[in-house]
């Protein structure tokens, strides 16, 4: 199989695995235990911190442990809705978001919370002259992603953290922590959510980012572990893991971006232009993803038959709901349901070749050119 999906999930890094094993044998104590095996551990959770905190220019007492993406997403919106309820209760978010945050503003507006969702530009990008129409006395925190699962297009956090005072700002960085530069202090950003499992790390791990000093309020009442924030023994291995493939990445990120960014060109070229056509923005977009259509193929149909050729690809976010709507980014862009309908996403990793491109071009070839005049939109 080639595996083209790593938007939706990677496999574990040699390092990874090697360091959770290793942790898991070594550092077995709980880290909230008084004696010596539970102090160790504790000191590696530190250690842990400071180096993800690093990566985003954060401070380490700023990092919070969660069991992935999505709950990081839920978590950290609701702590921050809470917390600052008190000065108002207007949110503002984008329609280009992870299903978990439409999850967690939800259940806020069933709450009293007002939602409203800034404007997208047809290349893919948020509308700051929105943004700034939408913003009012009351409101306390604003949701952009870094960059949609769905389109790649990487919005414009420094210029949104320039438009809002005494406005907490949150940012799903799921899709681009530790693989494209985030600096919370120059984007303004008082929290951030990242997963462990879309850059090599283990599945059910994660963390956010809050900003020390920045007001939230835990969801559960006595809880002790990570200062309130949830309840819970930390997974030591699977922190441990997490830090290391997430400064694999670090380290080598401008290497592995600029390769990323050679193939996605070459591929772009490969497609004829007149038959497949790329979604969102072609520069300002993650350069190891590709929001793509083929003439008159839903994208559904173009997943499940690369499938059947062996060849993963996704037809959207991985947490989308079963429903048959189309994306609703594609659609906020102003695309109509059947051009949104025909997304697929390629997504490539640390180990993708070109041997494995070519080998996906003249797939998607062949099943465009079978597939025309069968109907199979």
């Amino acid at each position: 199989m080639i595996y083209l999906d790593h938007c939706a999930t990677t496999p574990m890094s040699t390092e990874a695995l090697e360091t959770y094993t290793k942790t898991a044998q070594t550092f077995y104590g709980n880290e909230q235990s008084l004696h010596d095996d539970g102090d160790s551990a504790s000191q590696l959770v530190h250690h842990c911190r400071n180096k993800l905190a690093a990566i985003v220019n954060g401070q380490a007492e700023g990092i919070y442990f969660t069991s992935g993406g999505s709950d990081s997403n839920i978590t950290v919106l609701l702590s921050l809705a809470y917390g600052n309820e008190d000065r108002g209760r207007h949110i503002i978010t984008s329609p280009l978001e992870h299903p978990s945050v439409y999850q967690a503003l939800e259940k806020l507006k069933q709450e009293g919370f007002t939602v409203d969702e800034v404007a997208v530009k047809a290349n893919g990008e948020v509308c700051l002259d929105s943004l700034a129409q939408l913003l009012r006395e009351d409101t306390i925190l604003v949701s952009i992603c870094h960059a949609s699962s769905e389109t790649g297009v990487i919005q414009p956090l420094e210029s949104i953290g320039q438009m809002l005072e005494n406005i907490v700002f949150h940012s799903d960085t799921v899709q681009t922590f530790a693989k494209i530069p985030i600096d919370v202090k120059a984007c303004r950003l008082q929290a951030i959510s990242m997963s462990a499992h879309k850059l090599n790390g283990p599945k059910n791990n994660g963390a956010c980012y809050i900003e020390p000093g920045t007001r939230w309020k835990g969801l559960y009442p006595h809880v002790t572990h990570q200062n309130g924030w949830k309840p819970g023994t930390i997974d030591v291995p699977g922190t441990a893991a997490f830090t290391e493939a997430a400064w694999a990445f670090h380290e080598n990120r401008n290497e592995i971006a600029a390769t990323w960014k050679d193939m996605q060109q070459w591929m772009l070229a490969e497609l004829p232009g007149d038959v497949f056509s790329l979604f969102g923005d072609a520069d300002k977009r993650l350069p190891h993803h590709l929001a793509l259509r083929a003439k008159d193929i839903e994208g559904q149909w173009m997943m499940l038959e690369c499938n059947r050729h062996g060849i993963a690809i996704s037809s959207g976010s991985a947490c989308k709901s079963s429903d048959s709507s189309p994306p609703r980014s594609l659609v906020a862009m102003g695309h109509n349901a059947a051009s949104a309908h025909g997304l697929f996403r390629i997504s490539f990793g640390k180990d993708t070749t070109y041997r494995e491109l070519e080998k996906t071009v003249e797939v998607l070839q062949r099943i465009e050119s079978s597939s025309a005049g069968t109907g199979a939109s």
